[in-house]
């Protein structure tokens, strides 16, 4: 995957990535809408399909709400690079099949920068500054929830295999 970089910040948290006021909704399509809204009100119109965000410390603390990484993977964003997540928000990005990457060196990552995400290799490459980084690769079976779209269709393969 690669994709063009948007910055934030230390301490996320998941009302900033969809604040509370539009959790009336579940569907996906209208949480896009207001993805990053509290933190940067153009986000959503200025991103591009593809797009990745690369954060600093403990992205997705606060609630455990599932809306969060709903509302990020569904305005397009292809990944998440931070040194560090909330546990449940990394829990929950896999589950909607949201790839999340821990990535110390994430801070000398800009803003406009281009990069990619090697999941298999455990690598970001920064192809605007010509740097690799190494990751500790994501567990095999996260990374077929990944490929399968998250917790529910994965279920739904598992289930229509073995019948």
């Amino acid at each position: 995957m690669q994709g063009k970089v948007w910055k934030f910040g230390d301490n996320i948290d998941t009302d900033l990535i969809i604040a509370a006021r539009y959790l009336n909704t579940s569907e996906p399509s209208q949480l896009a809408k207001h993805v990053m809204e509290d933190a940067d009100p153009e986000f959503a119109s200025k991103m591009s399909e593809g797009d990745i965000i690369v954060a600093g410390e403990n992205f997705g603390c606060g609630s455990s709400r599932e809306h969060a990484p709903i509302a990020l993977k569904a305005a397009g964003i292809n990944a998440i690079i931070a040194p560090t997540f909330a546990r449940i928000f990394y829990r929950n990005s896999f589950n909607m099949g949201l790839p999340i990457f821990e990535l110390a060196e994430a801070a000398e990552i800009n803003e406009g920068d281009t990069v990619r995400v090697d999941m298999d290799a455990g690598e970001v490459i920064n192809v605007t500054q010509a740097k690799t980084y190494k990751f500790t690769p994501i567990p095999e079976f996260m990374q077929e929830l990944v490929d399968a779209g998250g917790l529910i269709e994965f279920a739904k393969k598992e289930i229509s295999q073995k019948a």
